[in-house]
């Protein structure tokens, strides 16, 4: 099906050729809407991200849709930057002779030894080494008890199917993510908010938008009302929507944080932790896509 492109930004023009941005609208982001695709296509360019390599990817929610970055995203702008070194990311196994210990230089973890043997058990731990010329190694190391959230929730068959790959990527972008300082922000687009970058102005005014951007009377929020409600519906996409699946999870990932007397500061955290979640499921998704 031939769908015509919107307004196009000087970004989005330099990136992408209009049929690649065709087989984009078409292929990746069939249900997006005129300024849905904008912002992400926008996005993609901005960054210099390839939506046909899963760096980036477009998924809708009923009236609500998501531009989520995946793990290739972080591992593509690490190879761009100068001193670039592949990490190692390696799975523990139960039989593995493994051992950590604080480096009094660097202080930070580090992995002194990890012998294998064979059988090797079952998988429980991770850990992704992050390296960079002219720089110290940055270690992430993960219990699996950390990411057993994954293995109960919506993209569990792709956990327990390709455990080593899923638990690899997660660790591995932790580390990408702190030694060299990448951070990437998914963008949620709703039926009644929907952010895009400066455009140029549209010859033809539609009542469709005027009625969308005509002001929309709701109540004043706080800054802390508005990020609660952003962790409610972060939640909620990770599929997690009961007050004790909640509990649970703020146990294991986020001890001794509660989000309805959390500080601002405490709140952005936690929506960062729960947009690398929601980034790792559509990540695992597109990956089994892939391996199938």
């Amino acid at each position: 099906m031939n769908r015509n492109l919107p307004t196009l930004t000087p970004e989005i023009t330099e990136a992408f050729q209009p049929a690649v941005l065709q087989v984009i609208r078409n292929s990746i982001a069939p249900t997006a809407n005129d300024q849905e695709f904008l912002l992400f296509a926008h996005k993609a360019a901005s960054y210099g991200l390839d939506p046909f390599k899963n760096e980036i990817f477009f998924i809708k929610y009923g009236s609500q849709a998501r531009i989520q970055f995946a793990a290739e995203a972080y591992l593509s702008k690490a190879r761009e930057q100068e001193g670039f070194i592949p990490p190692d990311t390696q799975m523990v196994h139960e039989n593995d002779e493994f051992k950590i210990a604080m480096n009094k230089e660097t202080k930070q973890m580090e992995v002194v030894q990890h012998e294998i043997g064979f059988p090797r058990g079952k998988i429980i731990g991770a850990y992704s080494v992050a390296y960079r010329e002219g720089y110290p190694p940055v270690t992430v190391i993960m219990d699996i008890d950390e990411v057993a959230h994954m293995f109960t929730g919506q993209n569990k068959d792709n956990w327990n199917k390709w455990t080593s790959d899923m638990f690899g990527k997660h660790v591995q972008q932790r580390a990408l993510k702190k030694q060299y300082g990448l951070s990437f922000e998914d963008v949620t687009i709703s039926q009644n908010d929907v952010p895009q970058p400066t455009t140029q102005t549209r010859r033809d005014i539609t009542p469709t938008q005027e009625q969308i951007e005509a002001p929309i009377e709701q109540p004043v929020l706080t800054r802390s009302e508005e990020l609660l409600k952003e962790v409610k519906a972060k939640f909620k996409q990770l599929g997690i929507t009961t007050k004790k699946a909640m509990q649970e999870y703020l146990d294991k990932n986020a001890p001794g944080i509660d989000p309805t007397t959390a500080t601002e500061s405490e709140l952005v955290g936690l929506i960062e932790l729960l947009n690398m979640n929601i980034e790792m499921l559509a990540s695992q998704s597109n990956d089994a896509d892939l391996l199938e």
